[in-house]
């Protein structure tokens, strides 16, 4: 640390030192362009009796506007505007003393003119060379042996950055050797000394031409499907691909080339960036406990972390799982460790141990993310699906409403849009249960959340896949023309928290979760990013349609009456839409019928009868009841 302020100080020293001699020479030169090529000896006496003010004067106003406090190595733009701006301002002091200093009265005022101009050719030129001795011996060194050649795609703000930053870190060992883009104006000009060399047809070609080691996507608005062309082009040129992330992934920090990274799945789905009200969100999740059920689970841990960074008076972590919750708490003791925590090992299907949680922990927030989700699984075992899906998160709501909380979100799902399979029957009969809750004389908001696919989460079909290719295949699909909405869990949890603070009461918001995806083209991607060709070192296998699956999903039904919010992700619906006013009492009848088919005198439950009898509840209530 020493010898990095030494270092600056001894720069420093020096530039002022040159600034210093060359104020006054500029000032000599400035009298000899006046008299041409003289210098009279009644001029000199006369700048010899205001040389001190006149030199201390120049360094102060340099000094002051931060002439000394520059990495002039990465000048730009911008520093040439700060250069001009301090001479400009030194000469009007110049002119200031020689037109009121009485020790300067008759000093010709020409030579303010001259010496003005020359100042800024000496101080800014010298910074100039400063530059170019620095991009000089980065091209230099950029072009040294075991340095991979880089071809950038995109000659837009991103490209440019991307180039002046490997030009400016040389030690990364990657130089442009070109630029491409499917701009024709842009042919043949050069972005920091880099030429655009063709479009992205010519790849090819331009990688047998310039003998690249790796292709820099540097387009980050750019649509999935350019970048998926470019992918395809150097998978077959055997290049490797990176890119950079869009803007709004680094916070607003500067893109270095540590952001440079490879091509990632959520690059090829393209997703718009998540814009939150992070005021908003603040004000009615700091200092409050909060509880989060489901906290072992892909949606419950991220809720977790992220509810975490808003400073929680107390953040409640329930699960059944206890490995799952507890590597949640682990992360958050090493990330945020000074966010209070509670672990709770608990069953959401136990009502009394429910209501002693809700008791003692008094939360003020509850996110319900515990859930039973796999469709296949649940058309098997129906019964599993209502003891925790419905039953399970009506402990939870009422708990939440005996005991005080202010907000309970349920995170849902695009299944129980018109469902067709028992998980999507359980989860719309679970936002039915719990906005059923909602009215004049309860105090706590009761709003459900509905959203698609989430990448990468835990049985998803993303790390199925990837689990496949590891295995040298086959990909197995169920229909070439299934699609789902995919969104990755960051965002999903950011515009559920976003969702909770506007909610009222009563209501459904759902995501925008952009254009479905066909699953056999995000297969095909993914093998691509593994580096093999779909159908030729990867197969690709249809096994048929699953039960309880269908073709497509929908965030909402036709039904219910649609609505933007202030949000433009986030879209809303009457919870209730086409229920019977008397939803209440029903609701409680049907759930009752359902409980005596999984927990009365039988020892079998029926599984046909008592999916029906779901099925029914969710579409009919009063059937279910009667």
């Amino acid at each position: 640390m020493k010898l990095s302020i030494n270092g600056q100080l001894g720069r420093r020293l020096l530039l002022m030192a040159y600034d210093l001699g060359a104020v006054n020479v500029c000032v000599l030169l400035g009298l000899m362009l006046r008299f041409d090529g003289a210098l009279p000896d009644r001029y000199l006496g006369i700048y010899a009796q205001f040389v001190f003010p006149y030199s201390t004067l120049s360094l102060l106003v340099f000094f002051l506007n931060g002439l000394y406090h520059r990495l002039w190595q990465f000048a730009s733009i911008g520093e040439l505007w700060v250069i001009l701006r301090a001479v400009l301002m030194q000469s009007m002091l110049f002119a200031a003393l020689v037109l009121w200093y009485p020790a300067a009265r008759g000093f010709p005022r020409s030579v303010v003119i001259f010496t003005g101009a020359l100042v800024l050719l000496a101080v800014g030129g010298f910074r100039l060379l400063w530059r170019m001795t620095r991009y000089l011996d980065s091209v230099t060194r950029g072009r040294g042996a075991g340095h991979r050649r880089v071809l950038i795609v995109g000659a837009g703000e991103a490209g440019a950055t991307v180039v002046k930053e490997l030009r400016n870190h040389p030690e990364v060992g990657m130089f442009p050797v070109g630029i491409v883009d499917d701009d024709p104006r842009k042919r043949g000009l050069r972005l920091h000394g880099v030429k655009v060399i063709g479009c992205v047809e010519e790849l090819p070609k331009l990688a047998e031409e310039h003998d690249p080691n790796e292709v820099v996507f540097a387009i980050p608005s750019a649509p999935p499907s350019k970048l998926r062309e470019v992918m395809g082009h150097c998978q077959r040129l055997g290049l490797k691909l990176k890119t950079m992330p869009g803007l709004y992934e680094l916070l607003g920090g500067r893109v270095t080339v540590d952001h440079i990274r490879p091509v990632q799945l959520e690059d090829l789905l393209g997703r718009k960036p998540v814009e939150l009200n992070l005021e908003q969100i603040a004000g009615y999740l700091g200092n409050q406990t909060v509880l989060v059920t489901g906290a072992g689970g892909s949606i419950g841990s991220e809720l977790c972390r992220q509810v975490a960074r808003f400073r929680p008076e107390l953040l409640v972590l329930l699960d059944h799982d206890e490995n799952g919750v507890f590597e949640t708490a682990l992360t958050l003791d090493a990330d945020m460790p000074d966010v209070r925590k509670k672990i709770v090992i608990a069953d959401i299907r136990d009502r009394t141990k429910i209501a002693h949680v809700f008791a003692t922990y008094k939360p003020s927030i509850t996110f319900h993310a515990a859930a039973h989700k796999h469709v296949p699984l649940m058309e098997e075992h129906p019964d599993e699906a209502i003891k925790t899906n419905v039953l399970g998160t009506r402990n939870v709501a009422e708990a939440a409403r005996e005991h005080g909380c202010k907000h309970f979100v349920l995170i849902s799902t695009d299944k129980a849009v018109n469902p067709t399979s028992v998980m999507g029957a359980s989860k719309r009969l679970a936002e039915i249960t719990v906005l059923g809750m909602n009215g004049d004389d309860c105090g706590t908001r009761f709003v459900a959340v509905r959203f698609g696919n989430v990448i990468g989460s835990r049985g998803s079909v993303v790390p199925i896949f990837q689990a496949q290719i590891a295995r040298g295949g086959p990909v197995t699909v169920t229909h070439p023309e299934m699609t789902r909405y995919f969104m990755t869990t960051p965002e999903a949890v950011q515009l559920v928290i976003q969702a909770a603070a506007m909610g009222k009461g009563g209501e459904i918001f759902a995501l925008d979760m952009g254009e479905p995806v066909k699953i056999v083209d995000l297969a095909e991607n993914m093998i691509r990013l593994s580096g093999y060709e779909p159908g030729k070192d990867i197969p690709i296998v249809f096994t048929g349609i699953r039960p309880g699956e269908r073709l497509s999903e929908s965030v909402f039904s036709g039904a219910e009456s649609l609505s933007p919010t202030a949000h433009p992700r986030i879209w809303q619906a009457d919870g209730l839409s086409g229920q019977p006013e008397h939803i209440g009492q029903l609701l409680a009848e049907g759930l009752q019928s359902l409980e005596r088919l999984l927990f009365g005198s039988t020892t079998e439950v029926a599984a046909g009868r008592l999916e029906r009898e779901l099925h029914a509840l969710v579409a009919y209530p009063v059937r279910a009841a009667d």
